[in-house]
């Protein structure tokens, strides 16, 4: 009898933590590596945000926590949907989770049966296909290039439904390209999917307020998507939370009593500390973080100027998030030291071996002609990281 499932035996391991994994490996050797492979803003948590946590610790919140949030997070929650977002939910339409990957995952296990398929516009958060997996449903990849800033248009959209298609799933900042679907471009994918009623979406939008200027929109602003999305958010990114694990969903209701159920068996209730905590950042107005998304604007600028002095990289200018994605195809079939670079896989296990930068294949997010690099680090490593690159591809 076979020890592990197939299921396990056929999942695969998350690109960005395996780098990050290499990345600490070979600092254990000593070596002097410079992560650009995790997204994980490197500010602190607020001090507000850390000191409502302090006061939940004394005042003894540790028993469990309702299992889809505390009803004033909740209320918390759709007070920032209606501020920031222009989305009016009630709390039965409100789950809160250990983390947006938590919530995710609830989603593909209430909604997907085996057959069903989900539309991934590429390149897509490294997660996304494998939960989809996980739960019996069939990612249907769109390819996207770097000329059309990596995204999907309506008639690649219309092109890849099915009578399969069950659902659509995309980020808005994307996780990894940084691009930023205007409000026209997502009214351009609704009236596609106005004619397939039955097609619901999934909108990661964790990155909304790492947005460089044009805004955020979101796709159930409209009247005829609100019914058919479900809306995922959370603190990690905005708030330099990422280890908090809050994430959240504003869905249909029967949707978010689903995903209710399926918490309960699975993990129950989020952390009672991080959950109090979330309360004071997510009643705080945005600007409160605005000087993370000025720096990270400074540092995105900074990469692309360095980058556009290294020949063979093609990059474009992302709108949000703080990753570049750029295309390496100039490298594949050449050799760099003795080490012949067949693709992304290969050129970002070179960066880090020879110039000790970690960086991220584009294989990991469904664009094999691409590496993600996070601009989530000090300018001083910026520059040493690029400097090194550049030494090591000349």
């Amino acid at each position: 009898m076979q020890l592990l499932s197939d299921r396990i035996l056929n999942m695969a391991t998350s690109a960005t933590l395996a780098m990050a994994a290499k990345a600490r490996e070979l600092r254990g050797e000593g070596k002097d590596i410079i992560g650009l492979s995790l997204g994980e803003p490197d500010f602190n948590t607020p001090d507000f945000i850390k000191d409502a946590a302090i006061q939940a610790v004394n005042d003894n919140y540790n028993s469990y926590s309702p299992v889809d949030g505390y009803a004033d997070l909740k209320e918390a929650i759709i007070t920032k949907f209606k501020r920031d977002n222009n989305l009016t939910y009630t709390p039965a339409q409100i789950v809160v989770s250990t983390g947006a990957k938590q919530a995710l995952a609830n989603i593909a296990g209430v909604m997907l049966n085996k057959g069903d398929e989900v539309i991934l516009p590429c390149p897509y958060w490294v997660s996304y296909s494998d939960i989809v997996k996980l739960n019996d449903g069939t990612p249907v990849e769109v390819k996207t290039s770097i000329d059309t800033d990596f995204k999907m248009t309506p008639d690649q959209l219309e092109a890849a439904i099915t009578p399969n298609t069950k659902m659509m799933w995309f980020s808005s900042p994307c996780n990894p390209s940084g691009s930023v679907y205007t409000k026209e471009e997502l009214r351009g994918l609704a009236d596609v999917l106005a004619k397939h009623p039955n097609i619901y979406v999934v909108s990661d939008e964790i990155y909304e307020h790492i947005n460089y200027g044009q805004g955020h929109a979101s796709i159930a602003e409209f009247d005829d998507m609100y019914d058919r999305t479900i809306t995922v958010n959370g603190v990690s990114k905005a708030f330099a939370m990422t280890g908090w694990r809050i994430g959240f969903i504003g869905g249909p209701e029967k949707i978010a009593r689903a995903c209710n159920k399926l918490q309960g068996q699975m993990t129950s209730g989020a952390n009672c500390i991080a959950q109090r905590a979330v309360i004071t950042a997510l009643n705080a107005d945005p600007s409160s973080v605005k000087y993370m998304i000025d720096e990270f604007k400074i540092r995105r600028d900074l990469i692309l100027d360095l980058l556009g002095d290294i020949e063979g990289f093609k990059s474009n200018t992302p709108d949000g998030a703080f990753y570049v994605f750029p295309d390496v195809t100039h490298f594949f079939g050449k050799t760099l030291k003795g080490k012949t670079i067949n693709n992304a896989t290969d050129f970002s296990l070179y960066l880090l071996e020879e110039a000790l930068v970690a960086t991220v294949t584009g294989e990991a997010f469904g664009n094999p002609n691409c590496i993600r690099i996070s601009y989530a680090a000090s300018q001083e490593q910026i520059i040493e990281a690029i400097k090194r690159i550049k030494e090591a591809v000349s």
